[in-house]
């Protein structure tokens, strides 16, 4: 058809009937705005909301109508860069037919890093922002429960490990470009730590000020639990050698003689306990080997930068400089200090990076996740029980100082009134097994005809 191969902009009225009777328009209605108000391509791009409410539009039938406006919103989604390109957005007040209210200049969101707002947006409220955004606080909570279930099954899984770390002198350390030309540096790896503390500083800061910090939350526990998740796999199946000979590490013996394999439980229990508690960081005290593929420090790193990137304004340019630097001097760190190979810091960046970027664009694009969402409901179930309620890309809006007191305030009246009122209803409820007082007289209610007798 020549009107799927012309510009929009070059459709003439017959290309423009061509397409609005491919969309099931009515052919009276397609006369009337073809024919006698000569619409072409041109004015199906510049519809808006207000030219809905008039003649001729306002003359079609409501079910013309309805599909015209799903017809010009699909047009104007396709050919937003020609929108913006013409200044329609910037300039016109009512040149979109996103505008919910024909009396305000529409507003151009700020961009995320990883895809144009305006392009994979959904339908978008009047100033632009996505008109769904529910904090959902039980699915935050459920999903810090996720990542506290995965770094103890993370914890045990690095003792055991441990336990299977190969021989030094037998299984020498492999080749490896960076490690065989980098001389080893002792503190480097104390350094790598103590930046990943300072990037997760700087996203509780971002986590306490962004109005939107229960959604950042929940994906952030939900994407890091899940990364993590994946290296406990890659870390049982195979057991690489120790990167470097400075690294004492031997497999540690916990089966006694005497012994049962719930006492080797016990103990194996107590060291992943002090690996989760320290975080499993060097700094903490916390010593492990045969956790190499994939670096866990890698993992954690990468995943700060993300999110500190993409929920911080872009203006802010220093600060995303500055995380993605943390993150590279991190990486090199680990390597300069020996403690993984170069392969295992490459796989963790990888992995961690496409899994932001991959749920990124199925959040911010909902029409990809319901165009097949059987698929993704067994591919991703996190994702689509978390993302379910979230309508588009979230907006970086902050709280002021004075917002956060007050919402913390009135958090803590709310859990006060909460808590008051469950205490009342425990004390105030008659205990089942308590037995009912006997009124004087109560001893004639056995001469009842139904009264129970007493055993004598």
């Amino acid at each position: 058809m020549k009107s799927d191969i012309l510009p929009l902009l070059e459709w003439t009225t017959e290309n423009t009937k061509t397409y609005l009777e491919n969309q099931g328009l009515d052919l009276n209605s397609i006369r009337l705005l073809c024919e006698d108000h000569k619409v072409d391509g041109k004015c199906l791009l510049y519809l808006n909301e207000t030219d809905f409410t008039l003649n001729p539009i306002s003359r079609l039938t409501l079910r013309d109508r309805k599909l015209l406006y799903v017809t010009c919103k699909s047009l104007q989604r396709e050919h937003h860069d020609l929108i913006v390109g013409l200044g329609i957005i910037d300039n016109t007040p009512e040149s979109s037919i996103y505008t919910a209210a024909p009396h305000h200049h529409c507003k151009i969101i700020e961009s995320s890093e990883y895809g144009d707002l305006d392009h994979i947006s959904p339908t978008l409220s009047e100033d632009g922002r996505p008109p769904r955004l529910p904090p959902e606080k039980t699915k935050a909570f459920l999903s810090f429960c996720y990542v506290v279930v995965v770094t103890w099954i993370t914890a045990f899984v690095m003792v055991i490990v441990h336990d299977r770390v190969p021989d030094m002198e037998k299984y020498p350390p492999l080749p490896d470009i960076f490690l065989d030309n980098v001389p080893h540096i002792p503190w480097a790896f104390d350094m790598c730590e103590v930046t990943g503390t300072l990037m997760f500083t700087i996203w509780l800061i971002v986590l306490l000020f962004h109005k939107h910090r229960f959604i950042l939350m929940r994906r952030f526990f939900s994407l890091s639990g899940t990364v993590f998740l994946l290296r406990c796999v890659t870390m049982l199946i195979t057991s690489l050698s120790v990167p470097g000979a400075h690294l004492q590490c031997k497999p540690r013996n916990n089966i006694l003689q005497g012994t049962t394999p719930f006492d080797n439980l016990t103990v194996k229990l107590s060291q992943a306990y002090i690996i989760w508690r320290g975080a499993g960081m060097s700094i903490q005290g916390v010593r492990t080997c045969g956790d190499y593929m994939f670096s866990g420090h890698t993992v954690a790193l990468t995943t700060l930068n993300f999110f500190i990137t993409e929920y911080t304004p872009r203006y802010i340019y220093h600060l995303h400089t500055l995380s993605w630097m943390m993150n590279m001097f991190g990486i090199f760190f680990i390597l300069a200090a020996h403690e993984h190979y170069s392969i295992d810091v490459f796989v963790a960046f990888y992995i961690t990076s496409r899994l932001f970027l991959y749920y990124h664009t199925l959040a911010n694009n909902q029409a990809l996740m319901q165009r097949d969402s059987i698929r993704t409901r067994v591919w991703f179930p996190l994702f689509s029980y978390f993302e379910a309620g979230v309508d588009g890309i979230v907006p970086n809006e902050y709280n002021t100082p004075a917002e956060i007191a007050k919402q913390f305030t009135c958090f803590i009246k709310e859990l006060l009134m909460e808590t008051f009122r469950i205490m009342g209803f425990i004390f105030q409820r008659q205990p089942l097994s308590q037995e009912p007082l006997r009124t004087p007289g109560s001893e004639h209610d056995d001469n009842r005809p139904n009264a129970p007798k007493k055993i004598r």
